[in-house]
């Protein structure tokens, strides 16, 4: 992938920082990050949903933490004991910890998180402020007659 440099519309432009600064982070790979594995999903007009394969995670193990457009979901298994006298000869599940973080654009909210089958569901929604959504202006028409202004003149 070809890397892209911004920093000459950095002093052409106002306000644009964090703008260019997303850019760049996108353009490097989140250190290849696999685990867990995740889903996006847009589920209304201005809802979405994150899906994350967190089996083996019980919802005390999991923290989700929403802070200035970043969401960091961590989970950290507690070891725990496979009972008396028995011995783990094969790990196929894994039970390593993991910390994910989800860049959010400006006024998406987390709603709520729920955990069911192994699977993680946070569930988001874009709130828009009223004044910053776009509003009709209406147009009146103008009466017919063309207002004159009268200047007085000294004699």
């Amino acid at each position: 992938m070809r890397h892209v440099d911004f920093s000459p519309l950095y002093r052409s432009t106002v306000g644009f920082d964090r703008l260019f600064t997303m850019l760049d982070s996108l353009a490097q790979p989140d250190g290849a990050q696999t685990y867990p594995p995740y889903n996006i999903e847009r589920t209304g007009e201005d809802s979405y949903r994150i899906s994350m394969a967190v089996a083996g995670f019980s919802d005390e193990e999991i923290s989700i933490e929403a802070h200035r457009n970043v969401l960091t979901v961590k989970g950290e298994r507690k070891e725990e004991g496979n009972g008396e006298g028995a011995e783990l000869l094969y790990r196929g599940i894994a039970s390593r910890a993991f910390e994910r973080r989800f860049q959010l654009a400006d006024h998406v909210d987390v709603v709520g998180a729920t955990l069911k089958n192994g699977l993680l569901f946070v569930d988001l929604k874009r709130n828009i402020p009223e004044e910053l959504k776009p509003r009709k202006i209406a147009i009146t028409a103008s009466s017919g007659k063309a207002k004159q202004i009268e200047a007085k003149t000294a004699n």
